[in-house]
């Protein structure tokens, strides 16, 4: 019997990459993605439908539905005012509940995130106490117990896995890593005030084998979180971008208070509506490490397809513009 997938936020990133190995696995006869955007690139067999998660989600988006990935998520930190992160994230996770309720639907895979940990300079695992510090992983722990709640009303039959990825990269991502290429390959990137910032990151590829990899051991209940268990310095990272794509060397490191002094500058500017990636809490996220270890994915002996540098090679050969897409 072949399953049936709703996959939530499967316009995005990840979840662009999940459909297409979805797709490819031969597994499904029917897959929807659910999103309030036009997908980050088309996977052919898919059902796109518009579907916001902070609405009840309609009961025909995915008849016979046998599993829901819930993926849908505000994230993007900064970028959005506080009460928008739980608008979404926590709706979502109720709206999300709530179909597999009513459509018995018996197995959910939720993607949280790192941030439920906080940042931190000594290394945290899945055992060790969360403490987000902003309103996107709050926001997140908060949506990770609606799930748990949903698992729990009926513990011997419903399965629930919940994922917390590090940064994220690869094919189409538009986010950090590519933004670091892009500045990379002009010189334009310094670091703010060190180079042995710990960035805990993972290539997408590897994190939807992890998905379909924990979910077939059939657990009740899961929690891991996915990044390299080696420990990626921003110095590592810049580096091994400089080596894969012939990028000049990022070797200057510029005072940490003169970078957030140049972030308040970018946020004036902004004020007055000259469009602006550069704050101070993006320097300061560039500045606090990230140190988590992937200690269930190691205990279930979970095999990383890609080196960091491998993945770099791998999503540059994705591309077709000679550049990071």
């Amino acid at each position: 019997m072949k399953k049936r997938a709703l996959v939530l936020g499967g316009a995005g990133f990840i979840g662009s990459h999940l459909l297409q190995s979805l797709a490819s696995s031969g597994e499904y006869d029917l897959l929807v993605s659910g999103d309030i955007r036009p997908p980050r690139f088309s996977v052919s067999d898919v059902d796109y439908k518009t579907i916001n998660v902070c609405d009840p989600i309609s009961t025909d988006v995915c008849p016979g539905c046998t599993e829901i990935y819930n993926l849908a998520a505000v994230h993007t930190t900064p970028g959005h005012a506080d009460w928008e992160y739980y608008w979404t994230n926590v709706l979502g996770a109720i709206h999300a509940c709530d179909y597999a309720r009513a459509h018995r639907v018996s197995r959910i895979l939720f993607t949280s995130s790192i941030a439920v940990y906080g940042a931190t300079e000594e290394p945290v695992d899945e055992l060790s106490s969360c403490q987000p510090e902003s309103s996107y992983g709050r926001s997140k722990f908060a949506a990770e117990q609606i799930h748990r709640l949903w698992q729990s009303e009926c513990s011997d039959d419903r399965r629930l896995t919940i994922v917390r990825p590090g940064v994220i990269y690869g094919f189409r991502e538009q986010g950090n890593f590519t933004r670091l290429a892009n500045l990379l390959s002009k010189k334009m990137f310094f670091y703010p005030g060190r180079k042995d910032t710990i960035k805990s990151c993972g290539y997408v590829k590897d994190l939807v084998r992890s998905f379909s990899f924990m979910i077939a051991r059939n657990q009740p209940l899961i929690t891991y979180n996915y990044c390299y268990p080696e420990r990626l310095t921003s110095e590592d990272i810049c580096n091994a971008f400089s080596e894969v794509a012939g990028y000049p060397k990022a070797n200057r490191v510029i005072p940490l208070s003169l970078m957030l002094a140049a972030g308040w500058f970018f946020e004036q500017l902004g004020a007055l509506g000259v469009k602006t990636s550069i704050n101070r809490a993006r320097v300061m996220k560039l500045n606090r490490s990230t140190n988590i270890l992937p200690m269930v994915l190691k205990d279930c002996q979970f095999d990383f397809s890609y080196s960091f540098p491998a993945s770099l090679h791998d999503w540059l050969q994705s591309s077709t513009s000679g550049q990071f897409e």
